[in-house]
């Protein structure tokens, strides 16, 4: 896999396919193998970026002065967008994926030509309740070098509902797990990076985007799967209706890692939506 050196560090991603640039956004504490069962049919017919995103299972550790809020972190997917000069990008997000490409579009939306958002933070929601306790993470001492070190060695804390049992309804193969846990138990510079992204989440940021996101004209589809526990399909619903271009498609048999349980639709869902959807409104010129 490429790598590439951006203000905040190296990034590694993956590039596959060619035609219509379409950039994934993986969320909190999993990396690009998020979409793995995703970019092979895609590819076929569109150019698929999938960058290790510093959030905890990204390989290298970023620059000890890097901003990795979730604003700073959307400014890096930015960066990453502007030095390999892509243009009209269908960003897709997940989980707090989602959130960061809410930001991106609303603050650095110059590159971007439509939006996809599978089940993901929005509103009220930055975290969902049952992982609340990821706030403790920053700011008790040790937490996340136990909490990761622990979940490493052990497949029944992998499991829980509480760090990836409940993400997939079909489940998530036990090695992949354990390449999303690995980083952070194995490198301290990796904790560092991830406890300055959990640090900024908040519901208040994505209260403010959700306001900015609605002069946000681009076509937008949202991908949600009603049976998720975190992210009920009324975020999906009320974005729907707040945001200017948007629809909504519901995908059964699902919980948010719906890239795992129903990757073939997804595919299908994203390349109809490059196909047919054209950019509308003037945008910003990119220099």
């Amino acid at each position: 896999m490429p790598t590439i050196e951006l203000p905040q560090g190296t990034l590694r991603y993956e590039d596959v396919g060619t035609g219509p640039a379409v950039v994934f956004i993986h969320g909190l504490l999993v990396n690009g193998k998020l979409w793995r069962n995703v970019t092979p049919e895609l590819s076929r017919s569109a150019r698929c970026i999938v960058p290790d995103l510093p959030l905890g299972s990204h390989p290298f550790p970023m620059n000890p002065d890097a901003d990795l809020s979730v604003e700073g972190v959307a400014k890096l997917v930015a960066d990453l967008l502007e030095a390999l000069d892509l243009r009209d990008v269908t960003l897709v997000g997940n989980d707090s994926g989602g959130a960061i490409s809410q930001v991106v579009a609303a603050r650095h939306g110059e590159r971007v030509g439509r939006l996809v958002l599978t089940t993901c933070d929005a509103y009220e929601v930055f975290p969902p309740p049952l992982f609340s306790y990821l706030r403790l993470l920053p700011v008790v001492p040790g937490l996340v070098t136990v909490l990761a070190k622990s979940m490493f060695r052990v497949k029944a804390l992998r499991d829980l509902p509480l760090a990836y049992g409940w993400l997939a309804k079909s489940g998530i193969p036990d090695e992949i797990v354990k390449s999303y846990v690995k980083p952070c138990a194995t490198d301290s510079r990796i904790r560092r990076d991830v406890k300055k992204f959990v640090r900024t989440v908040s519901p208040a940021l994505t209260l403010k985007i959700a306001k900015e996101l609605q002069s946000f004209d681009r076509p937008v589809l949202l991908l949600w799967t009603p049976e998720d526990r975190f992210f009920p399909v009324s975020l999906a619903e009320r974005l729907c209706e707040d945001l200017p271009n948007a629809r909504l498609e519901l995908i059964d048999d699902a919980y948010v890692f719906v890239a795992e349980d129903q990757p073939e639709r997804v595919a299908r869902e994203i390349a109809r939506f490059v196909a047919t959807e054209a950019t509308d409104g003037v945008r910003a010129p990119v220099n």
